[in-house]
């Protein structure tokens, strides 16, 4: 039922037809009227339609709590950050009460005091759902009195009170999040003996401070979240607290690439006036995701410590930085991304992966050219033929007037700072390749970036050459450049 946040009494209160109920009660309706009515809880959320989400509506119509638990950049924060779209948007609560009290339900002394003191004239205050969530990071240090509470003796000294009266406490994250959601980040990194605090929370609702023993209805709907690498390496979750979390959900990676393009562009900060003046050719952010992709698959790479999402959002924020960087150069005022400009989002793979040895042999830079070596070559299969697999007798080989212009001595040298006009009359002057790529018949303001995956796909496959020398990219037939060589020595 909506409240208007209007009602400063007691009296107005019960006048108005308001019934307490608990947070998983309200959740759990406001869920229900949501699925009714086709709203999207969880917007903004790519990727787990059919998976994650559907686990986290059940575990909510349930009402349990909850363990997100899967490897970092998986949402999992996001997704407990998004379930106070399930809270009503205002709740009434005795006014400056430590723990919220509902006012026609009290749990603590204090709220009790109150109401005895004031009756129907108790002052209410009102609580907005986004002041509703509690989050907390699971540290070593963190100690039972950060949590549940401990003895303030301040507070007793100011106040004249014994240690024996109840009043002395100052109660900790958990108590204060009364009537809201609770969520710890990263659960196993919590020491055991912290985790047997939640026990009691979990299960009965009551706490313990230093010898009191309170018994406190808490309503607290818990969500952690854990990455099952932290099992190993960090810590573990006690069994005796998984055995009190009543759904443990998977979380994964996009299994898309469209999906996963849709997640950078949507958590990419690029700033207002870089968004305007420069474009990302759709299939040069393909081959962008296609990194993250290989990375997690690549025997280089920890498997049990995955490859975030952070990887293809920070090289994407990178990448339309580098075309800034050249227009300035350049003065020009609008560009596109290439894939000649990929080199300048090495720094945002080197620190997103967890090598194993072999990596390690590699080198973290190796090892980030391989990823984009493997993605540009899935690319270019994607949309031309195998140069290897052509069939023998072929009336016409697709590359062939191509490879006969770099086979004659031609070179292609591509430079970083090349100005827009200057990268495509280099690219135009490669006989054969905007004709293959007019074939394809794709939009006129992707043709560049096709021309040039067409030469980085043939090199991959080893039929042109490609060397990196400073920030020029040469394109040539080392075969033709040997036999030139050889016919220099002849002649001397």
């Amino acid at each position: 039922m909506a409240l208007s946040p209007q009602l400063f009494t007691l009296g107005e209160l019960k006048t108005s037809g308001y019934q307490p109920r608990s947070l998983k009660d309200e959740m759990r309706e406001n869920l229900i009227q949501a699925l009714q009515t086709k709203q999207s809880v969880f917007s903004g959320i790519w990727g787990f339609d059919e998976t994650v989400i559907p686990d986290l509506e059940r575990a909510i119509l349930s009402r349990h709590h909850v363990l997100l638990l899967g490897l970092r950049g998986q949402a999992k924060t996001r997704l407990a950050r998004m379930m106070t779209r399930l809270l009503d948007e205002w709740v009434p609560y005795i006014a400056d009460t430590e723990l919220q009290d509902d006012p026609l339900s009290p749990i603590s002394r204090q709220a009790h005091d109150i109401l005895r003191d004031h009756g129907d004239r108790t002052p209410i205050k009102w609580l907005h759902r986004d002041e509703r969530y509690v989050e907390k990071l699971a540290t070593p240090d963190v100690s039972i009195a950060d949590l549940i509470g401990d003895i303030d003796p301040i507070k007793a000294a100011n106040e004249k009170l014994a240690f024996s009266d109840e009043r002395v406490i100052h109660y900790g994250l958990i108590p204060r999040a009364h009537r809201s959601i609770f969520v710890i980040n990263e659960l196993p990194d919590l020491q055991p003996r912290i985790q047997v605090a939640l026990f009691n929370i979990l299960q009965e609702g009551d706490i313990q401070i230093r010898g009191f023993k309170k018994r406190l209805d808490l309503d607290i709907h818990f969500v952690f979240t854990a990455n099952p690498e932290d099992y190993t390496n960090r810590g573990s979750i006690i069994t005796p607290l998984k055995d009190r979390i009543d759904s443990q959900i998977l979380t994964h990676y996009p299994e898309d690439p469209a999906i996963s393009k849709q997640i950078t562009l949507q958590e990419a900060r690029i700033h207002d006036i870089a968004s305007k003046h420069i474009s990302v050719p759709s299939i040069v952010h393909d081959i962008l995701e296609q990194i993250a992709f290989e990375a997690r698959e690549s025997e280089y790479v920890d498997a049990k410590s995955g490859v975030s999402a952070r990887l293809t959002i920070s090289a994407y924020e990178n990448l339309v930085s580098a075309v800034e960087r050249r227009l300035l150069l350049s003065n020009e005022e609008s560009g596109c991304a290439r894939i000649n400009d990929f080199w300048a989002v090495v720094p945002a793979i080197t620190g997103k992966v967890e090598l194993v040895y072999e990596g390690e042999q590699e080198g973290p830079y190796q090892v980030a050219l391989h990823f984009m070596h493997q993605a540009i070559r899935h690319l270019f299969l994607n949309h031309f033929p195998n140069p290897e697999k052509l069939k023998k007798g072929q009336e016409k080989d697709p590359y062939g007037t191509i490879l006969a212009w770099f086979s004659s001595g031609n070179e292609l040298s591509l430079l970083h700072e090349d100005s827009e006009s200057d990268f495509k009359k280099k690219l135009q002057s490669v006989a054969g390749l905007a004709d293959l790529v007019k074939q394809k018949q794709v939009d006129k303001k992707e043709e560049l970036a096709y021309m040039e995956l067409v030469l980085h796909g043939l090199a991959e496959f080893q039929h042109i050459g490609k060397d990196l020398i400073g920030s020029r990219l040469l394109f040539k037939d080392d075969l033709a450049e040997a036999l030139l060589d050889l016919d220099g020595d002849d002649e001397e």
